[in-house]
């Protein structure tokens, strides 16, 4: 299974998503890799262990309030570091971590190269991010709008997070038969595959529901469904308790 971490807030992102994944490595997986926000849309990934990549970002400027990480078992093409998440569109400019598999990806690939989309990795998850960029591209819409009108595209199982250079505070979720939790802080979120990333900062999470889409942006939550009808989200309280986490984790390099 694949591990899904992202923040959005006043703290370091990068500590927080690299110590989440940590806590999702119980999950199983061959690679990882991460997304910051920091003036320029940076993805950092790599073949093997989350401490693999930790050692990769160690010299790199990580300074970020926006991002996400994720931790790959290969489904479409072989665990290397071009196959792992996130993934960019062919313009550089929004990223996507997904977990899940996109059955009907092969023809959503040949109809995007039609068009002259090229690719650069095995992955069902780099055709999603390219045709949620056609969408916005071709209809003039916000990317919110863009991944929604996608989600009717897409054909399988998805748990995604994506996160854009031109949207400095937004991150965008959605999912459908892999689970997607949101945690709330103060004027913070944290999105994770479970709770065990989460449990550390809140103890307030909203499950997504199949065929939702929520949209973190400017300190707001705000989720609706795939037929854009508005949900007032649930928040539950988290009776698990830190020290009941598989392990802690102490120690990043960010």
């Amino acid at each position: 299974m694949c591990g899904i971490v992202a923040y959005v807030g006043h703290r370091e992102a990068c500590p927080i998503i690299i110590k989440g994944l940590k806590r999702l490595e119980y999950r199983g997986y061959d690679s990882a890799g991460i997304a910051l926000l920091n003036g320029n849309l940076n993805v950092y990934k790599k073949k093997g262990k989350v401490s693999e990549l930790e050692s990769f970002i160690s010299d790199k400027d990580t300074h970020s309030h926006i991002g996400m990480g994720h931790t790959r078992w290969a489904t479409h093409g072989e665990p290397n570091d071009v196959n792992a998440h996130p993934h960019y569109s062919s313009s550089r400019k929004i990223a996507i971590i997904h977990n899940g598999i996109i059955e009907n990806y092969g023809s959503l690939k040949q109809h995007l190269k039609n068009k002259g989309y090229e690719f650069h990795s095995d992955t069902d998850s780099e055709v999603f991010i390219n045709l949620i960029e056609d969408i916005r591209e071709n209809n003039n819409i916000s990317l919110p709008e863009a991944v929604r009108l996608a989600l009717h595209e897409v054909v399988g199982a998805y748990a995604i997070v994506v996160i854009s250079h031109d949207s400095p505070n937004q991150l965008i979720a959605a999912r459908k038969g892999s689970p997607l939790v949101i945690g709330v802080g103060k004027d913070e979120f944290f999105l994770a595959s479970d709770a065990t990333p989460i449990i550390e900062y809140t103890n307030e999470v909203v499950y997504l529901n199949d065929y939702e889409l929520a949209v973190i942006r400017d300190g707001q939550l705000d989720i609706r469904t795939r037929e854009d009808v508005a949900q007032t989200p649930y928040i539950q309280k988290l009776e698990l308790e830190l020290e009941s986490i598989e392990k802690v984790v102490t120690r990043t390099s960010c």
